[in-house]
C-alpha cells in the first residue's frame, strides 16, 4: 500500500503534468528561452568550468540551449546515463547531440564510452548541474519524478545545483518530502 507522502505526491505529479502540458508546445518554448537566458546569466552558471546537464524530454523545461551555449563558451558539458536496476547516473561528456541513445526510459542518454566518462566535481570546483522537476518550493526542494536518481545525485555534487522551473509550476507552499531529501542551490525560471 502505498504511503501517504508517496499518494499525495503522484496526485502533484498528474496536476503539474497536465499543467505543463496545457502550455501547448509553443508556450513552453517561450518560457524556456527565457529560462535559459535566465541559467546562462547567472554568476554560478557563468564562472563554471563544467556542466552536468540533463537532456530534457517530452514537456521538461529544455536544456539545448544552455548546452549550446556551454560549448560555446568552452565549458565542458556532461549527460548522465541511467545505471541499470539502481538509482544511480553515471556522467559522460558530450561533445555534440550525436550518437546518443534511447533509454528504456524513453530519455536519450549518451553511449557508455569509459573514454567519456566524467568524475563528480571535487570539493571547490567551479561546476553547476541542471536539475530537472515538476515542481520546486520556496525552500528549493523539488518534486522530481519519482525515481530517486537526483537524490542519489545530488549529495554527492560538489557545485551549484540548480534547479530549473516554470514560474507556473513552482509551489507556494512546501511540497511533501522525506527525511534525508536535498534542497537545490538555487531555482531559476522565467
Amino acid at each position: 500500500m502505498m504511503d501517504d507522502i508517496a499518494s499525495k505526491k503522484n496526485e502533484l505529479r498528474r496536476k503539474l503534468r497536465a499543467l505543463r502540458n496545457d502550455l501547448g508546445e509553443d508556450g513552453r518554448a517561450a518560457i524556456d528561452a527565457v529560462v535559459a537566458t535566465n541559467v546562462c546569466e547567472h554568476p554560478a552558471y557563468q564562472q563554471a568550468d563544467a556542466v552536468y546537464a540533463y537532456l530534457s524530454v517530452g514537456a521538461e523545461v529544455d536544456t539545448r540551449a544552455i548546452i549550446r551555449d556551454a560549448w560555446a563558451k568552452g565549458k565542458l558539458v556532461a549527460v548522465p546515463r541511467c545505471v541499470p536496476n539502481t538509482s544511480l547516473m553515471d556522467w559522460y561528456r558530450i561533445d555534440d547531440f550525436e550518437g546518443l541513445e534511447t533509454s528504456s526510459f524513453g530519455i536519450e542518454e549518451p553511449p557508455a564510452n569509459p573514454d567519456r566518462l566524467v568524475d563528480l566535481p571535487a570539493e571547490g570546483a567551479q561546476a553547476v548541474a541542471l536539475v530537472p522537476a515538476f515542481s520546486f518550493d520556496p525552500d528549493r526542494f523539488r518534486l522530481g519524478y519519482g525515481g530517486g536518481f537526483y537524490d542519489e545525485f545530488l549529495p554527492n555534487f560538489h557545485g551549484v545545483s540548480i534547479g530549473l522551473c516554470r514560474a507556473c509550476q513552482m509551489s507556494d507552499v512546501p511540497l511533501p518530502r522525506r527525511e534525508g531529501d536535498i534542497a537545490v542551490d538555487v531555482v531559476i525560471t522565467d
